[in-house]
């Protein structure tokens, strides 16, 4: 016990402060929320030939991009001749409704994701069960890394449990394969109500690269009513720490 209590002090205190301090530092290579810089000059569509997974339209010049299929590979940025595309450092993409995933000219820098009813009911305290629906597993690593002791979502009342019966929702990753559709169907059923769903990843969202796929469904939309919707490939922890917080009703300083 001695020696515990010896390395623990040596360890110093290893949870970040992060949201009533400073961000945690993000990779030099972040892509964060996507910024359209104004209307395509010369509708060279340049972007959308490049875009593996048919993220980017163009309407009237106007240039949308829909978070929710973006894989952030930034291969649009590259591609673009006039440069009126760009990935900014802002982390915070999540949203409530699949549409204010779609970003053009003007939209605001984030979206109000608060869930009334998410405050009320599970604000000091939310259990998720975890649902690994054919992904790669990048989105189940950066939502396990939240239960480390760096980041420790457990300080807010957060945690993932095995159980769907001690579940207050559902984390989902992956595309949702064929497969796994009727054990999410099982999973979602066996969570006792009032319950939420969040839809972690572009492939959960949307299908991500493997949309329309004969052997996926296109996502956890498909299956079962998403109550928050968490973007990237994968999302940063810090991206899915956010949504999860504002979700909730915590304050987070811009």
């Amino acid at each position: 016990m001695l020696r515990v209590l010896k390395a623990r002090y040596e360890q110093k205190h290893r949870t970040m402060k992060y949201p009533s301090g400073p961000l945690p530092a993000l990779p030099d290579r972040f892509a964060g929320r996507p910024e359209i810089k104004g209307p395509c000059p010369e509708d060279c569509r340049a972007c959308i030939g490049a875009c593996p997974v048919n993220a980017i339209s163009i309407n009237n010049k106007c240039i949308a991009m829909d978070m929710g299929r973006c894989l952030f590979c930034r291969v649009c940025v590259t591609a673009c001749p006039h440069g009126m595309i760009m990935f900014a450092r802002n982390h915070q993409l999540s949203a409530t409704r699949r549409q204010e995933l779609i970003v053009s000219t003007g939209s605001p820098v984030k979206t109000e994701i608060l869930s009334e009813t998410a405050r009320d009911i599970f604000g000091r305290s939310l259990k998720l069960r975890q649902v690994s629906a054919g992904g790669c597993n990048a989105c189940e690593a950066d939502s396990n890394v939240l239960g480390t002791p760096a980041w420790d979502m457990g300080r807010f009342g957060i945690q993932f449990v095995a159980s769907p019966r001690h579940a207050d929702g559902l984390l989902i990753t992956g595309p949702v394969t064929a497969n796994m559709r009727l054990a999410l169907e099982k999973t979602y059923a066996a969570v006792p109500e009032p319950r939420v769903v969040i839809a972690c990843g572009a492939c959960a969202i949307s299908g991500g690269p493997y949309i329309d796929h004969a052997e996926t469904i296109n996502g956890a939309s498909s299956v079962v009513p998403v109550d928050l919707f968490i973007p990237g490939c994968p999302p940063h922890p810090l991206t899915i720490l956010d949504g999860l917080l504002r979700f909730l009703g915590h304050e987070i300083p811009d």
